[in-house]
């Protein structure tokens, strides 16, 4: 197994954004209004809409228990009669974009998050999907996909959204360990997690993922093994191996198990014996704790130099149009940024009146542009060419940064470009804050960022 410098470990080891946006959301301002923004998806849709569609992504916030490792937007509750009102302004909310959009926009792809998007119904689901689908021109080419909790991710929700054309799951998995998984509050046996991923291949289901965490309370190099023993008996076509990110401050639930999480020096250990299992599984890395079967499309993406990265994580679409719907959900429209607010009340309040939802935003200048590409680069190709001449704005003290990063070989490079090799990979989020001009105007530890390893 490949060990990595504890030294490097314990100095890199800092708060860092994941970079699935440029500039990062806490740097966003809340001056973007309606007018605004309406602007920025006209322009961008003029300019790639039809070549590319648009991407959706759907906040669905439920779920029925809480899971204390967990740092998304949720709600938790076992009253389902909230699902109506909610799908009600989702379809609503889309309805103004269609407006914006003036006819039938592309439609590149879908994907529901959470939340726990099987705590809809498939009824609800079908609701509002068949609303969506309807009053957009699926592309060909077009991916549907959708998070789900084994636990109660039904037949019935998996064909339902089989024949509303999606093709992809991902299961949130974490763990099997059975002690992990009290700690998590997440109890859901293998048998379960089995008949989800078997009944929706038997559906037709062309790729199932699993999300797997490293980090947790009670993970051990003997429980992470085990786990991925049980992951090789399902072969998931994807693996997303995530960092736990600790931030108590912002999620209390997590305090709940502070005293069992692995030791800062034991954490990254259990990510390399897990890469190591992956690697003699047939599985080959995309990105950053990301791992596909090496017929997969995501991995044929990274080896043809089109893989993409937004809020949603590593993809193979190029669009450069993501519609966030929901509360708290994000959009991304290459020119500009825009997230809801993470009230589901005053979510469903503003759409009621016609309006958007927005709570804060980002207009991208030319140098954002600039600095979202060569970053987007990075975390996708772990390479990036640039203009020296622009580059030299970063200043002294970043060029002696990537200095000290060269001389402790993790990456190399000249006047045309940056490559980060192997060595580097792992400390690929602290290489792109050397290029962040807008954060290092700031303190990263007052965002809340995880730590980068």
């Amino acid at each position: 197994m490949n060990t990595i410098s504890q030294k490097l470990i314990k100095k890199y080891n800092v708060p860092a954004p994941r970079y699935t946006s440029y500039p990062t959301v806490p740097l966003w301002s809340d001056d973007l209004n309606e007018r605004g923004w309406v602007s920025l998806v006209k322009k961008a849709y003029e300019d790639f809409g039809d070549k590319e569609g648009v991407t959706l992504y759907l906040h669905l916030p439920y779920c029925e228990s809480l899971c204390t490792y967990c740092g998304c937007n949720k709600r938790i509750t076992k009253n389902h009669a909230v699902e109506t009102p909610y799908i009600t302004a989702i379809m609503n909310e889309w309805d103004v974009y269609l407006k914006i959009f003036e006819g039938k926009p592309k439609l590149a792809g879908i994907h529901l998050g959470g939340g726990t998007p099987t705590f809809f119904s498939p009824d609800s689901l079908q609701e509002m999907l068949s609303f969506i689908i309807d009053s957009s021109e699926v592309m060909p080419d077009a991916e549907f996909s959708f998070e789900g909790h084994p636990n109660n991710t039904t037949r019935g929700h998996l064909q339902t959204l089989f024949d509303l054309g999606f093709r992809r799951v991902s299961y949130g998995i974490q763990d099997f360990n059975l002690d992990v998984q009290k700690a998590i509050h997440r109890i859901q046996p293998f048998e379960r997690v089995k008949e989800a991923t078997d009944v929706a291949r038997e559906i037709g289901y062309e790729s199932v993922n699993f999300d797997l965490i490293y980090g947790l309370p009670h993970q051990t190099i003997e429980t992470i093994s085990e786990t991925f023993e049980k992951v090789a008996e399902l072969k998931p076509d994807r693996i997303a191996f995530y960092s736990y990110a600790h931030l108590p401050a912002a999620f209390p639930a997590q305090k709940s198990f502070e005293q069992y999480l692995p030791k800062e020096s034991e954490k990254r250990v259990l990510y390399e014996r897990g890469k190591e299992i992956l690697s003699k599984m047939g599985y080959m890395e995309v990105g950053m704790d990301h791992f596909s079967l090496i017929n997969d499309p995501l991995y044929l993406a990274k080896l043809n130099k089109t893989l993409h990265r937004n809020f949603m994580g590593y993809t193979t679409s190029p669009s450069k149009i993501l519609i966030g719907l929901g509360n708290s959900s994000i959009s991304d429209v290459y020119y500009g940024y825009a997230q809801n607010t993470k009230e589901v009340d005053l979510y469903k309040e503003q759409i009621s009146l016609g309006h958007f939802a927005i709570s804060k935003g980002h207009i991208m200048s030319k140098e954002d542009i600039k600095t979202r590409n060569l970053i987007l680069q990075l975390i996708c190709n772990q390479e990036a060419q640039w203009d020296f001449c622009y580059y030299s704005l970063l200043g002294k003290n970043n060029w002696d940064k990537l200095k000290i990063f060269k001389e402790e070989g993790l990456l190399e490079f000249d006047a045309t470009g940056i490559k980060i090799k192997a060595k580097g990979l792992p400390f690929i989020r602290n290489i792109c804050m050397v290029f962040d001009l807008r954060m290092q105007a700031k303190e990263s530890e007052k965002f809340g960022f995880s730590k980068s390893i």
